[in-house]
């Protein structure tokens, strides 16, 4: 069986090397903005351009052998800013992954300074891409971490370059409470009034938003991007209020690319919740991604020939057989073509150790 290949719609490469190792923190972490601070915000500190590199081509490799032919990037690394999105769609483009990649620029480290930074990198890697299957966009990590000054030319920047933001929108309370603290309805709004939220813009998690602020965002073109385990992981909620667009992508947010796992996963989060969404509408979700992927790359006969035979397994499983990006066999018989997957392991978990002596020495908090 021959099928359209799948889209993982908002994942974080940096944190492709956490399943080769990663130690708990000193202390557990009581809330989402301790567990940012605690784990992932230590750990995109501490990656630099070697531990990157080994971390993207494993995680790209693996998500091609689960079946998806495209993903959706959102990257931090505060202390490998400048070319780290080249490290990002060379790994992409060595073994065929189409992607649309950003930097999410922050000034939870450096202030404003850093998140002139970011936002140079997108520039710089929108302007000077010439990868036939990579994209760039504009990025915000998180309104709650930037303020109205780098929000305004984010959204400027994203008029300048024709392209489009992501960013992720209320994941977690405190989003919300940042934005009323700065005299806002909330953070949709604060990104929509202050013009960081063209048409087309990408909105990762969103379980906070309410189904009138979903219903806006869909009239004006957003996307919204559910990633359910994490959010399941991350004890932030169930975006419920998502059944109020059809414009709504399912991603794993740093999760191993294993979409059809993703969906199963949804389905029972939001049979256990009561969402009243419906079966047809939650697994549209899966393929709400080649919609928006098409939006990147002109249309949807750009994707024509991104797809994927699926045979079962001994066990009589479905797996990908054979996977074709733009033409391209990247994955035959079950094997990555050109790479061997063994040694893109190895060398992650050769690479790994050096990122958590890292880690370990960056105080929390901070």
């Amino acid at each position: 069986m021959t099928q359209p290949g799948h889209v993982n719609a908002h994942t974080h490469l940096y944190s492709a090397l956490a399943p080769y190792g990663i130690g708990a923190p000193s202390r557990a972490p009581v809330n989402f903005v301790e567990i940012l601070e605690a784990v992932w915000w230590r750990l995109d500190r501490a990656l630099d351009e070697k531990t990157l590199r080994a971390g993207t081509r494993a995680y790209v490799a693996e998500a091609l052998l689960a079946g998806p032919t495209a993903l959706v990037d959102h990257h931090e690394s505060p202390n490998f800013i400048e070319g780290s999105l080249d490290v990002l769609a060379d790994a992409c483009e060595e073994f065929g992954m189409r992607a649309v990649l950003t930097y999410g620029a922050t000034e939870r480290n450096g202030g404003r300074a850093e998140a002139a930074r970011g936002l140079a990198e997108c520039a710089r890697f929108v302007h000077g891409n010439r990868r036939p299957l990579v994209r760039g966009l504009v990025g915000l990590h998180a309104s709650f971490t930037v303020s109205d000054a780098t929000v305004r030319e984010a959204g400027e920047l994203c008029r300048a370059l024709g392209t489009v933001m992501h960013v992720h929108v209320a994941e977690d309370t405190a989003d919300v409470a940042d934005a009323h603290a700065r005299g806002f309805a909330g953070p949709y709004e604060r990104l929509r009034d202050l013009g960081a939220l063209p048409e087309g813009s990408l909105m990762a998690h969103g379980v906070w938003l309410s189904p009138e602020q979903v219903r806006d965002a869909h009239a004006r073109g957003l996307w919204l991007l559910h990633n359910p385990r994490s959010n399941a992981n991350n004890r932030v909620g169930y975006a419920r209020s998502l059944a109020a667009s059809p414009r709504v992508a399912l991603g794993t947010d740093g999760f191993p690319s294993d979409l059809p796992l993703e969906l199963q996963e949804l389905l029972a989060l939001a049979a256990a919740e009561g969402d009243t969404a419906g079966d047809a509408a939650l697994r549209a979700r899966l393929d709400a991604g080649r919609t928006l992927m098409a939006e990147r790359f002109g249309g949807e006969a750009a994707l024509e020939q991104d797809r994927v035979e699926m045979r079962p397994d001994a066990a009589g499983t479905p797996r990908p057989w054979r996977v074709t990006v733009a033409g391209r066999v990247v994955v035959d018989e079950g094997r990555l073509v050109g790479a061997d997957i063994e040694q893109l392991r190895a060398d992650a978990r050769e690479a790994a150790p050096g990122l958590w002596r890292r880690m370990e020495s960056d105080p929390w908090p901070r």
